[in-house]
């Protein structure tokens, strides 16, 4: 072991020749159920907040680079209304995005309409308003309670 003893911390461990290194990464959505023994063994304990701005629109743009956009969407507007969205919820809202159109079309036809429609009828460019529409069906899966729980939680065993 180059500097230290084989009892010091985890950056010193780093140096140990020949020997392989173990790290454990960890993530919860509910740190406060982790046993007190056990959170006393992680070195470091970081808490990953909810997308900002810059974020969600980065997010955005990697859900939706594959699909055929109404030229008029604007990514601003819609990360505004994805304010307090995790990074999982963002991705469903864009999924059910992209699936508005199609089921517009297929809703009140029988399986045999449904199967003679032509895909230019189903695949159409996803709009704002698909977005209004996936919006009001995916509700925020994190709470301010939950917020408030978490930023108490990290404020008192976080670690940087």
């Amino acid at each position: 072991i180059q500097g230290g003893t084989p009892h010091s911390n985890g950056r010193h461990q780093l140096h140990v020749r020949g020997r392989k290194i173990i790290m454990v990464l960890a993530a919860t959505n509910h740190p406060w159920d982790i046993d007190e023994a056990f959170r006393r063994r992680f070195e470091k304990r970081i808490f990953i907040p909810l997308p900002d701005d810059d974020t969600r629109i980065a997010l955005l743009k990697l859900c939706l680079k594959n699909l055929e956009l109404d030229p008029t969407l604007d990514y601003n507007k819609i990360s505004a209304n994805l304010e307090g969205y995790t990074c999982s919820d963002i991705i469903n809202v864009c999924r059910d995005a992209s699936m508005m159109s199609m089921r517009r079309m297929i809703m009140g036809r029988s399986p045999e309409e449904i199967r003679k429609l032509k895909k230019s009828e189903v695949d159409l460019p996803v709009t704002a308003y698909d977005f209004k529409e996936a919006v009001s069906k995916c509700k925020k899966s994190v709470s301010a309670k939950d917020i408030e729980r978490y930023t108490a939680w990290i404020e008192e065993f976080g670690s940087c």
